[in-house]
């Protein structure tokens, strides 16, 4: 009964539609003629509220065209010398010994983590995940003053933290201009020769400029992208091979930017962008060429974070500040321990099977 009733059903709309139309159905049509081509808009329609906004309106028909989207080129910022950087105090720590239960495989005891820009910003704070976390840390920096003085304040800290450690972590402080070949190969050697091994390296080294693409200097936009971009490719290559020569497995973390995958507005900085879009696909591109030798490579993308520059930059230009957060679906801003747990997480064996990732830190910013 029920396979008739269906069979009768379909053969039913088939026979309504192929019935011809009917006379009301006719005059409900359209009287203008059908044709092939593609008409346009017929001038003496009315026009809409809104076609202004279309590509049919003029050009600056409304206040609020893309007001929230463009660059501005009145916004400049240098990266300030290294005597104008601010110094950075590290996070609060757990306050003693850390009793929560958590998975062993988070652990990097008994590992040597280097930690390129380690003596301020977000090279510090990662600096100070992988100390709280277990590992001895090697902090290379331009200033060699203020990363021995950040070296001394970590393991003060961690002592202070964890009264009674049977192990206390091994920090030290390492000179080096990442952009150059020789300063770089004469600081892995020094951290090898404190540490006798790497098995992770952060390369958090980097800054960024805001300039009108068109009057940036270009002595400078080499500068910007022999830190950010050479680098990143140096200290990558230069412990892969000692990792390679011990056969050793590691874990190494490029610190990128969310600028690297979006334009940020209304600040411009157009070299900066592509050089971190470059430090993440260098990170995708020798993640699978170094994946034979058991070496992961990923990428941690961070949003606008506040750390203690950018405070100082949001302090010259206030405005920013509500802009920035405007574009953010948390509406916050990050703060530097924010990525603290991503980097401890990236370079453990936790993340054994995670390997040329780019994880976004940016309160959705680049989702929407």
């Amino acid at each position: 009964m029920f396979k008739h009733n269906l069979l009768r059903q379909v053969s039913r709309a088939s026979a309504t539609g192929l019935r011809p139309p009917t006379v009301a159905a006719a005059t409900r049509c359209a009287t203008r003629p059908f044709s092939n081509a593609i008409g346009l808009r017929d001038k003496n329609d009315d026009e809409h509220q809104f076609d202004q906004y279309s590509t049919s309106g003029e050009q600056g028909a409304d206040i609020h065209e893309g007001q929230y989207s463009r660059t501005d080129k009145r916004i400049r910022v240098e990266y300030p010398e290294e005597e104008g950087l601010p110094r950075q105090k590290p996070v609060q720590g757990r306050g003693g010994y850390h009793f929560k239960r958590t998975l062993a495989s988070f652990s990097l005891e008994d590992r040597v983590g280097v930690v390129t820009g380690g003596a301020r910003g977000l090279g510090l704070v990662m600096s100070q995940a992988l100390v709280i976390s277990g590992a001895d840390v090697a902090i290379v920096d331009m200033n060699k003053e203020e990363a021995d003085h950040q070296a001394k304040i970590l393991v003060e800290g961690f002592k202070k933290e964890n009264p009674g450690a049977e192990k206390i972590p091994k920090v030290t402080a390492h000179y080096a201009d990442v952009s150059s070949p020789d300063s770089v190969n004469s600081a892995i050697a020094g951290i090898l020769e404190a540490h006798g091994k790497i098995d992770n390296l952060v390369t958090s080294a980097g800054f960024t400029e805001n300039y009108d693409a068109i009057e940036y200097p270009y002595e400078r936009m080499q500068k910007l992208w022999g830190v950010n971009v050479d680098g990143t490719y140096l200290f990558a290559t230069g412990v892969a091979k000692h990792l390679m020569e011990r056969k050793a497995k590691g874990s190494i973390v490029f610190i990128g930017s969310m600028s690297g995958a979006i334009v940020n507005v209304p600040q411009p900085q157009a070299p900066y962008n592509a050089a971190k879009a470059a430090v993440r696909h260098l990170a995708s591109s020798l993640a699978v060429e170094w994946a034979h030798a058991d070496i992961r490579v990923n990428c941690i993308s961070p949003g606008y974070m506040l750390t203690a520059l950018t405070r100082k930059i949001l302090d010259d230009n206030p405005e920013l500040a509500q802009k920035w957060i405007s574009l953010i679906p948390q509406g916050k801003m990050g703060r530097p321990e924010d990525l603290m747990g991503a980097v401890t997480f990236l370079c453990s064996d936790a993340s054994g099977y995670v390997t040329g990732s780019d994880l976004r830190i940016d309160g959705g910013y680049t989702v929407t």
